[in-house]
């Protein structure tokens, strides 16, 4: 009988551990797929703000008592972050890359609260506007500030940031009213979601009522009407930017319309409309990777604080 050389046997189990090691993966990928299309929020969280965080990292904010929710966008595990109050309200997220900061907008609470996106420590909170006439809506950090809308009165909110993000006083907020071409409906929910050219000279705010886009100066406040050709985008909630490309969740319609702005922000093209079966009323969105991930808030659902949430993964 010939004698087999050693070298074989070391072939062959090289080449076991191989296939052994390559069926790994897609076992472990059946069973727990890397980046789930459904995120699911507690019973009775009550979303509506939502944004992408450091490594991959989502927070949903809750309009039942302003607590975080935390998950893991690779995984879709998560917990409840910070815990909420009774009388607290979190809306529209936004987050500081540099800081790893969490601006939180309070709604009708006039207020908006900062909180460490790594410790959930409560750094600041920022009293805005007086209630009852005020709903703090949305938010967006650029590199020399973060700015708020208010939904109830034409204006909007700014806070200094320095190059590092550090947090001004609070004696240093400033309301700047919205002029020019935009137009406050009485009795309507106006100004909501607010995004920012890379470069922090334009934002753009979506006026949820008339569904008109508006270029703003973030110093004046003059406001320009973006020219959509005729098309509107009503109930525009949260808006998400990529280079020239703008998405608008538009809640009550289950849509994320694509525009597609000039490179001045004076014009743009309604190019396209995602919508997915998921859709329960999205508010916000943020992207991550290939991804938008908007949260249902599901407005007008029957006994809210006992029913079912989530935060829906759709290719962009």
């Amino acid at each position: 009988m010939k004698k087999i050389p050693p070298i074989f046997f070391a072939i062959t189990l090289l080449l076991l551990f191989a296939v052994a090691f390559a069926a790994l993966p897609a076992a472990v990928s059946a069973k727990n797929p890397a980046f789930p299309d459904i995120i699911p929020l507690p019973d009775g969280f009550q979303p509506e703000g939502v944004v992408v965080g450091h490594g991959g990292t989502i927070y949903a904010g809750s309009l039942a008592d302003g607590s975080i929710y935390r998950a893991d966008l690779r995984t879709g595990a998560g917990d409840v972050f910070i815990e909420g109050e009774d009388g607290l309200i979190a809306v529209g997220l936004s987050h500081d890359n540099r800081s790893n900061n969490l601006f939180v907008a309070g709604g009708p609470g006039g207020d908006a609260r900062v909180y460490d996106a790594g410790s959930g420590e409560l750094l600041m909170s920022y009293q805005l506007a007086a209630p009852p006439t005020t709903f703090i809506n949305d938010a967006i950090v650029t590199r020399e500030a973060v700015y708020f809308t208010d939904s109830f009165y034409p204006r909007f909110f700014r806070l200094p940031l320095n190059a590092n993000g550090r947090l001004p006083a609070a004696s240093d907020v400033q309301e700047i009213p919205l002029s020019g071409d935009f137009d406050f409906i009485a009795g309507g929910f106006n100004g909501n979601g607010i995004e920012a050219s890379a470069d922090g000279d334009y934002l753009i705010i979506v006026n949820s009522t008339t569904g008109t886009l508006y270029r703003v100066d973030p110093l004046t406040g003059v406001a320009l009407a973006i020219d959509l050709g005729g098309e509107l985008v009503t109930s525009g909630d949260g808006l998400v930017r990529q280079g020239n490309t703008l998405f608008v969740v538009r809640n009550f319609l289950n849509q994320i319309a694509v525009v597609e702005l000039g490179d001045d922000f004076t014009s743009g093209e309604l190019v396209d409309t995602i919508t997915d079966d998921a859709f329960r009323i999205p508010t916000t969105a943020d992207r991550f990777g290939n991804a938008l991930y908007a949260v249902n808030a599901r407005f007008g659902t029957p006994s809210p604080a006992e029913a079912e949430y989530e935060i829906v993964r759709v290719k962009r």
